[in-house]
């Protein structure tokens, strides 16, 4: 089977965004190029997985002084972005596996998205037959400059955080409809 991948080199836009309000939000990567837009389903913590190894990746970039390329260690001003996310019409999957690397040939960081598969069930011969083939049916790959890089991590963190607040007595989320904390130990 050959895997349909959603390439977008030079993306006008790749950001993660939010639908739906806190406690009950679906997370998406989206890449935009021109008039063609894409949107997988991540889960939050994905997203902050993979701001947290997009930043690792530029900060050993911008510390090797044989690096060709010059990585800010600063989000620029002109790449923040603040805007809403693209109605995402339809997601192409949730996320399952993703990579992230670097491709020196165009100095970009790379970010692939595989789809999240279903384990076999054991009772079924064809699933197990199935299970074998490695290739996905879709992929998202994304390439984006070192400072579009910056903004993606930026925009991802800030997203991320703004979730439910923490109950300050036991860590957990604290739901808009209420909180009731588990009893603390030796309580």
């Amino acid at each position: 089977m050959t895997t349909r991948v959603h390439e977008f080199d030079w993306p006008d836009r790749v950001v993660v965004g939010t639908v739906g309000r806190p406690g009950e939000r679906t997370f998406y990567l989206q890449a935009r190029m021109g008039a063609r837009s894409s949107s997988v389903v991540l889960e939050k913590q994905q997203s902050a997985a993979l701001a947290d190894l997009i930043e690792e990746l530029l900060d050993d970039l911008a510390n090797d002084a044989d690096h060709p390329v010059s990585v800010p260690r600063e989000t620029p001003p002109e790449l923040v972005d603040d805007d809403p996310l693209d109605p995402p019409d339809d997601a192409l999957f949730r996320t399952g596996t993703m990579r992230l690397g670097w491709d020196p040939r165009t100095m970009q960081v790379v970010v692939e998205a595989f789809p999240l598969q279903e384990a076999p069930d054991d009772d079924d011969p064809l699933a197990l037959a199935d299970a074998d083939e490695d290739e996905p049916e879709e992929a998202l790959l994304v390439r984006m400059p070192v400072g579009t890089a910056r903004a993606f991590v930026q925009r991802t963190r800030r997203v991320v955080g703004a979730g439910r607040p923490a109950c300050p007595r036991c860590g957990r989320p604290v739901d808009p409809d209420g909180h009731v904390c588990d009893p603390l130990d030796g309580a």
